[in-house]
């Protein structure tokens, strides 16, 4: 009777930690999965909650609304119906898209004190913010190649860069973006998520969530890397080209009113591009020591999160063609209201 009793108290035991500890399910005798994950952002106390969440909601919303205010501006002036301003609506469409994967959710944790995240949630998250940020690479290096043509081949301009060529070499940087991030994905997807389940991250960034995989992930690293290194640096080394022949053209010309004007074509994009590598090189390639990991991740909210709302202000207060658009606008809605 001794061992009858026992044999049907362990069961009670098991159900009793199920119960208790619900980011676990059992599979397979001893061995548990991971079926959500916490994502401990910044910590949990309640006044940097607060504080984080005043500076944030205004940020995105100011995001949303300035690259909405571009995408608007291109559509309906007929003067900015050109190549470059077709790639800054895809540039405004992207930065839409990829803070929204992120700062969303880190807003409504903030306000709920849920910060937890299905391993599913969690992947889909990091997918679609690759895609976003890979694409970003690949486009900037795209609208530096308008650039080059622009200041270098002035006289070929219009028959290089056609609308054909335009989108053709938009799509480009959407398709690499998406083949990038699906090969990561699924070596991602193969991981098995069974010990601590707490990413010390505001988001899913690949790394964070690879370093508390029970599985061997040393061929989701290595892939990772390699993919990294081309569909980052092969747009940087690009991007570096096109501007070391913009800067040389420059450079050849005699008059100084005609230099100050081809640097201003191109200083809007050149602002955009470095203040967005240098968040990329700070995150990714200073080493995440113990001292720099609280640095870390204000590096990534930098990118993640002020870069989409810098981008529009940048090219509504430097490029004269939007600013002009945008008084017109602002004109012709005022003499409707009057």
């Amino acid at each position: 009777m001794e061992h009858e009793w026992n044999t049907t108290e362990i069961p009670s035991r098991n159900i009793s930690n199920s119960e208790n500890h619900f980011t676990f399910h059992q599979q397979g005798g001893n061995q548990s999965t991971t079926i959500e994950f916490i994502l401990l952002g910044f910590g949990n106390l309640l006044e940097l909650r607060i504080v984080l969440f005043i500076l944030l909601l205004p940020i995105y919303t100011l995001s949303i609304a300035g690259n909405l205010l571009i995408v608007s501006l291109v559509v309906v002036d007929q003067h900015l119906h050109a190549p470059m301003y077709f790639f800054l609506v895809n540039l405004s469409c992207l930065e839409i898209y990829y803070i929204s994967t992120v700062l969303p959710r880190m807003l409504a944790s903030f306000v709920t004190g849920d910060q937890s995240i299905s391993v599913y949630g969690c992947i889909v998250q990091y997918f679609f913010f690759g895609v976003f940020v890979a694409t970003e690479c690949y486009l900037l290096a795209m609208m530096s190649y308008d650039r080059y043509l622009a200041i270098c081949k002035p006289l070929h301009y219009t028959s290089l860069m056609n609308n054909r060529l335009s989108l053709q070499l938009a799509l480009t940087s959407w398709m690499c973006g998406l083949l990038t991030n699906t090969i990561i994905t699924s070596f991602l997807l193969e991981l098995t998520f069974c010990g601590p389940n707490e990413i010390d991250h505001f988001f899913c960034d690949i790394y964070s969530v690879a370093n508390i995989s029970c599985s061997n992930t040393r061929l989701v690293k290595l892939a990772t890397s390699i993919l990294c290194i081309i569909g980052t640096g092969l747009p940087f080394l690009s991007t570096l080209a096109s501007y070391i022949c913009i800067l040389y053209t420059v450079l050849q010309i005699k008059s100084k009113t005609a230099q100050q004007k081809a640097f201003s074509t191109c200083s809007s994009h050149l602002i955009v591009v470095t203040i967005f590598y240098v968040s990329i090189f700070l995150v990714y390639v200073v080493p995440e020591t113990e001292t720099l990991k609280e640095l870390h991740k204000i590096f990534s909210i930098f990118y993640t999160v002020l870069t989409p709302m810098l981008n529009p202000l940048i090219y509504s207060l430097r490029n004269r063609e939007v600013k002009e658009a945008l008084f017109k606008a602002i004109r012709k809605y005022s003499n409707k209201i009057l």
